[in-house]
C-alpha cells in the first residue's frame, strides 16, 4: 500500500517536472513570492504604513525577477549595483513629481537606456529593468520628496530581503538547474514512450488523439533538450563534461523521436510520412494490419518491451538495484544484433531494432549523468556499448563559441528598440495625459511591455492584443476582488502573493495570462492605497489599449522590422545551418575527417527555435490571412523534419570513426551533393541573392545507392543506417522549394534538353 502510494507521487511529480522542465517557473515564482513575503515582515515589524508597504513590495519584486544570471557571484554583484540605480531613480522620481516637463523628460531618457543597456547582456538588462520599473514605483504611489527617507530604507530592506530569499533561502546554481532539467528531461522521455505505446493499441478512430499528444510530447521533449543545452557550460565542472552531456541528450532525443516514426511506419499501409509528427493537424496515413502472417504473436512481445523501455526511462540511475532491471536493459540492447530479432515483417523488426537504440542511448545517458555503474550482470551486447561510448568519450571536445552578429549603430537591435519604445512613450505620455493626469504612466508602461523580447511589427502586434484581453479580464478579476477583500489588509496582501505567483508561473505559457494576474493584482494595490474605484479600473483598460496602440505605431513608423523581413532572415539562417550540418556530417559519413556535429547540430537547433517563435505572429489565429498561416506552419514542420533527419545523419556520423562494425561509405558524397546544392539554392532564394539556380530532382537516394542485385546496400557499411534519413532530408529539401517559389528540374528532363 505504502510503495503504491510512493509511485504514484512519484508519477504525479515526474509528471510535473516534465510541465515544467527543471522547474524553473516554479522556482522563479516561489523566490519572488519569499522575498515579497520576508520584505511585508520586515515592514510591518518596523511599523510602516500601507503605502511603504506596497513600494517594499513592489521592489522586491523587481530586485528579484530582472536578475537572469546564471553564476551566483554574478548576481550578487548585479544586486549590489542595483541598489543605488533604484535609490537614484526614486530620488528623481519624488524630486520631479511636482515638475511635469522635466518629469516626462527624464521618464523618456529612462526608458532609452533601459532599452539601449540590453546591448551590454544580462547585468545591463537588469539595471536598467530595475532603474525604470522602481520610477514606476515612484508614480504609483506618490512618492514625495518628504517621504524620500523612509523610501530609501523601504528600498534597501526590499533588495536586502531579495538577497536573503535568493542566496540563502531559495538559492538557485547553474548546477542544481541542470539537475532539475536532466529529471525533466527524462520525465519527458517516459511520456513520449507512454504516448508511443498508445499509438501501438489505439484504434483507427483513436488515431487522430494518440499522434497530437505524441506531437506534443515529442515537441516537449526537444523543448528539454534545448533547455539543458543551453546550461551545460555553466552547470557542468568542465566543456569536455558539456560535450558529453550535450552528446548523450541528443542521442537519447533523437533514437525516442525515430522510435515514434518507426512505430507509425509499422501501422501504416504504406511508409509513413516523418512530416507526420511535427505538422499539427496533419493527415493521419492510412493504417494497415499491424500484424502481418509473418508477424505472428510478436506484437504482445513489443509491447512488452516498449513498457520495459518506458520502465528504464523512469527509473533513475540511483534506483537501480538487483539484477532485474539489468536483465531488462541486456535483451533490450540484444535487438541491435540482427540475430537477436525476432520473427516479423521488415517494418516490426525495424521497431524493435529502434528500441535497442533507445535502450542504447538510456545507457549513455546513465552512464554521463550517473557515473560508472554495476558490470558485472552485463551480457555482450551491453559490453559492447559501453565499449563505444568508451572510444566516443575519447573524441569528444568541449562546444566551440557562437560568433556574435556584428551590427552597428541603427542596425543593432538593442538601439533600433530604444528609439522605437522612445517614440511610443512619448506618444504615450501625451494621450495618456488627455485620458489621465495622474495615471498616464500605465499607457508608457504598456508601451514598454510590449516591446519586450518582441523583434518585429507582428510579435508587438500580437503581444499588445494579448495584453488587452488580460487587462480587460483581470478589471473584471479585481472588480469582484475589491469587493470581497473591501479593507481586510493581509488578506488582500496574501491574495497579491498568490497573483503574483501565478504571474511569473504562467507566464512562458501565457501571455494574456499574466496580464490578468497583474490586473487583478494591482486591483488589489488600488484597494490598499485606498485608491480603488471602478472608474479607476475601466481607466486601466483604456491607458492599456492606448500603450498598446502607441507601442504598435512606433513599431511601424520608426526604424520598422517587418515580420516577413525578420522571418526571410531567420528562415536565410536555418537553411544555412541546416547545410553545414548535413554537409560535415555526410562527409564524416563518407569517410573524411571528424568535425564538431554537435556544436553544429545546437546552432541548427537554436536557428530553428528562433524561427519558430518569429512565425507565432502570421500563425496566430488573429491573423486574416489562412493560407499564408497554413504554408508557414507546413514550412516549419518540414523544417523540422530536416532537422531531425540532420540530427539523426549528425548522431551516425559521429558513431562512424569508433564503430568496430560499420564502415563509412565514401559514394554518400554524391547524394550529399546534390542535398547541400539544394540547400543553397533555396537559401540564396530566400536571402534575395540573384542566382537561377535550380533545386535538382530525380533519381531517389536509394537507386543512387543501389550496390547489389536487390537494391540493398552491403550490411557493413553505413548506408544501411542513414539511408532512410537521406532520403527524407532529400525529399524535404525538395518540398521546401514549392511554396518558397523556387524552380525544380528534373535531372532526367534537364539531360533530355541537353541532348
Amino acid at each position: 500500500m505504502r510503495a503504491g502510494t510512493r509511485r504514484a507521487g512519484t508519477g504525479t511529480w515526474d509528471r510535473f517536472a516534465a510541465s515544467d522542465p527543471g522547474l524553473l517557473r516554479l522556482m522563479a515564482g516561489l523566490r519572488t513570492v519569499a522575498a515579497i513575503a520576508l520584505t511585508l515582515l520586515v515592514l510591518a515589524l518596523l511599523g510602516t504604513g500601507v503605502t511603504y508597504l506596497v513600494a517594499g513590495a513592489m521592489t522586491a519584486m523587481v530586485s528579484t525577477f530582472a536578475i537572469k544570471e546564471r553564476q551566483v557571484r554574478d548576481q550578487a554583484i548585479t544586486l549590489a549595483l542595483g541598489l543605488p540605480v533604484a535609490l537614484a531613480a526614486i530620488s528623481l522620481g519624488a524630486l520631479l513629481s511636482t515638475r511635469i516637463i522635466a518629469g516626462d523628460v527624464l521618464f523618456i531618457a529612462l526608458i532609452f537606456a533601459a532599452v539601449y543597456s540590453r546591448r551590454f547582456g544580462e547585468r545591463g538588462t537588469a539595471l536598467g529593468l530595475i532603474g525604470f520599473q522602481v520610477y514606476f514605483v515612484a508614480l504609483f504611489v506618490g512618492a514625495r520628496p518628504a517621504g524620500l527617507p523612509v523610501l530609501w530604507a523601504t528600498l534597501a530592506i526590499g533588495f536586502v530581503c531579495s538577497a536573503i530569499v535568493r542566496f540563502a533561502v531559495v538559492p538557485e546554481t547553474p548546477q542544481r538547474e541542470l539537475l532539475r532539467l536532466r529529471d525533466a528531461f527524462r520525465a519527458r522521455l517516459a511520456q513520449v514512450v507512454t504516448s508511443q505505446i498508445e499509438l501501438l493499441d489505439a484504434a483507427p478512430e483513436q488515431l487522430d488523439k494518440v499522434l497530437d499528444d505524441l506531437r506534443r510530447r515529442t515537441a516537449r521533449l526537444h523543448e528539454a533538450a534545448l533547455m539543458i543545452q543551453s546550461r551545460l557550460e555553466e552547470g557542468t565542472r568542465d566543456a569536455a563534461t558539456a560535450a558529453l552531456l550535450q552528446r548523450r541528450v541528443a542521442d537519447a532525443e533523437i533514437t525516442t523521436e525515430r522510435l515514434g516514426v518507426l512505430l507509425l511506419n509499422a501501422r501504416s499501409a504504406e511508409s509513413a510520412d516523418t512530416l507526420t509528427l511535427h505538422l499539427p493537424n496533419a493527415p493521419v496515413p492510412a493504417t494497415g494490419n499491424l500484424v502481418t502472417a509473418a508477424d505472428g504473436d510478436v506484437i504482445g512481445t513489443l509491447r512488452r518491451d516498449l513498457n520495459a523501455l518506458h520502465l528504464l526511462m523512469a527509473r533513475a540511475g540511483t534506483d537501480d538495484r538487483g539484477t532485474a532491471l539489468a536483465h531488462v536493459r541486456n535483451r533490450l540492447l540484444g535487438y541491435r544484433d540482427e540475430e537477436r530479432l525476432p520473427r516479423a515483417s521488415d517494418a516490426v523488426q525495424d521497431v524493435f531494432r529502434g528500441i535497442g537504440e533507445v535502450a542504447r542511448a538510456v545507457l549513455g545517458l546513465r552512464l554521463a549523468l550517473d557515473g560508472p555503474q554495476d558490470e558485472s550482470s552485463d551480457s555482450p551486447a551491453t559490453t559492447r556499448s559501453r565499449e563505444e561510448f568508451d572510444a566516443e568519450d575519447v573524441s569528444l571536445t568541449g562546444p566551440e563559441e557562437s560568433e556574435e552578429e556584428d551590427r552597428t549603430g541603427l542596425r543593432r537591435p538593442t538601439t533600433r528598440a530604444a528609439f522605437q519604445v522612445s517614440v511610443g512613450s512619448v506618444l504615450a505620455i501625451i494621450g495618456g495625459e488627455f485620458l489621465s493626469t495622474q495615471r498616464w504612466y500605465w499607457a508608457v508602461l504598456t508601451c514598454w511591455v510590449v516591446f519586450l523580447n518582441t523583434a518585429s511589427t507582428g510579435e508587438i502586434l500580437v503581444k499588445g492584443y494579448r495584453r488587452v484581453l488580460g487587462t480587460v479580464l483581470g478589471v473584471v478579476a479585481g472588480v469582484v476582488l475589491a469587493g470581497l477583500v473591501g479593507h481586510h489588509t493581509w488578506l488582500a496582501f496574501t491574495l497579491v502573493l498568490v497573483f503574483i505567483f501565478a504571474m511569473f508561473f504562467t507566464a512562458p505559457l501565457s501571455y494574456a495570462l499574466m496580464s490578468f494576474f497583474v490586473t487583478a493584482m494591482l486591483g488589489l494595490l488600488y484597494t490598499l492605497l485606498n485608491k480603488y474605484s471602478f472608474d479607476v479600473l475601466v481607466l486601466r483598460i483604456e491607458e492599456t489599449a492606448l500603450g498598446a496602440v502607441c507601442g504598435i505605431i512606433a513599431a511601424v513608423l520608426v526604424l520598422p522590422v517587418h515580420t516577413d523581413r525578420r522571418t526571410d532572415e531567420l528562415l536565410g539562417t536555418v537553411l544555412d545551418r541546416l547545410g553545414d550540418v548535413v554537409s560535415a556530417a555526410v562527409e564524416q559519413l563518407s569517410g573524411g575527417p571528424a568535425s564538431d556535429l554537435l556544436s553544429k547540430a545546437r546552432d541548427l537547433d537554436t536557428a530553428l527555435d528562433d524561427l519558430r517563435d518569429s512565425t507565432k505572429p502570421l500563425t496566430h489565429p488573429i491573423s486574416p490571412l489562412r493560407v499564408r498561416r497554413r504554408t508557414v506552419r507546413y514550412l516549419v514542420a518540414l523544417l523540422e523534419t530536416c532537422a531531425y533527419h540532420a540530427r539523426s545523419l549528425a548522431a551516425t556520423a559521429e558513431l562512424v570513426p569508433q564503430s568496430r562494425t560499420v564502415a563509412p561509405d565514401p559514394r554518400l558524397g554524391r547524394a550529399g551533393r546534390r542535398i547541400a546544392h539544394n540547400i543553397e539554392v533555396i537559401a540564396a532564394r530566400v536571402k534575395d541573392e540573384r542566382t537561377e539556380g535550380e533545386v535538382e530532382s530525380g533519381a531517389s537516394i536509394a537507386s543512387m545507392l543501389r550496390t547489389d542485385a536487390s537494391g540493398a546496400p552491403h550490411s557493413d557499411t553505413v548506408t544501411a543506417r542513414v539511408l532512410r534519413h537521406l532520403q527524407r532530408l532529400d525529399e524535404g529539401v525538395a518540398g521546401l522549394a514549392r511554396p518558397l517559389g523556387v524552380p525544380v528540374a528534373d535531372r532526367a528532363e534537364r539531360r533530355a534538353a541537353q541532348d
